[in-house]
């Protein structure tokens, strides 16, 4: 993934689903989510403990969303343990076939499963792993 890739995709695409998104406001997933509202993106938290999260409506699990919120998504944001991330993707691939949403699947820092970028990729979907879409975003546009 060059950098010319990853400023595409955070400039063509606004829709992000935070998957693990925190009340914590200590949490990176709170921290990250809220720079991303700043920056203008619609953010989508899921986390099946809360009711809303900055403001937004908070949703169980990707498939729990109703159907024109699905449609809407375009990057899935993950926020969860490496182990959890074939579920997450399992989700995205069904979204993907049914809508051809969302197009990009992000693993934050420090989450990484090969497998489940593999079945990503094989359902057409960008795959991003162990980078922060924060800090990737403020060394693509350090003057927003």
């Amino acid at each position: 993934m060059t950098k010319e890739d990853v400023k595409e995709i955070l400039t063509k695409y606004r829709t992000v689903a935070v998957v693990g998104a925190s009340r914590d406001t200590a949490k990176d997933s709170h921290r990250v989510a809220e720079y991303l509202q700043t920056q203008g993106f619609c953010i989508i938290p899921v986390n099946p403990t809360a009711k809303k999260i900055l403001g937004e409506k908070t949703y169980k699990s990707l498939l729990e969303m109703p159907v024109d919120v699905q449609k809407s998504l375009e990057i899935i944001d993950v926020f969860r343990p490496s182990s959890e991330t074939p579920g997450i993707v399992e989700q995205a691939v069904k979204m993907k076939e049914r809508f051809d949403r969302p197009y990009v699947i992000w693993m934050q820092l420090g989450i990484i499963n090969e497998e489940a970028a593999e079945v990503a990729k094989e359902a057409g979907i960008t795959v991003i792993m162990n980078r922060c879409m924060m800090a990737e975003h403020r060394k693509l546009f350090p003057n927003s």
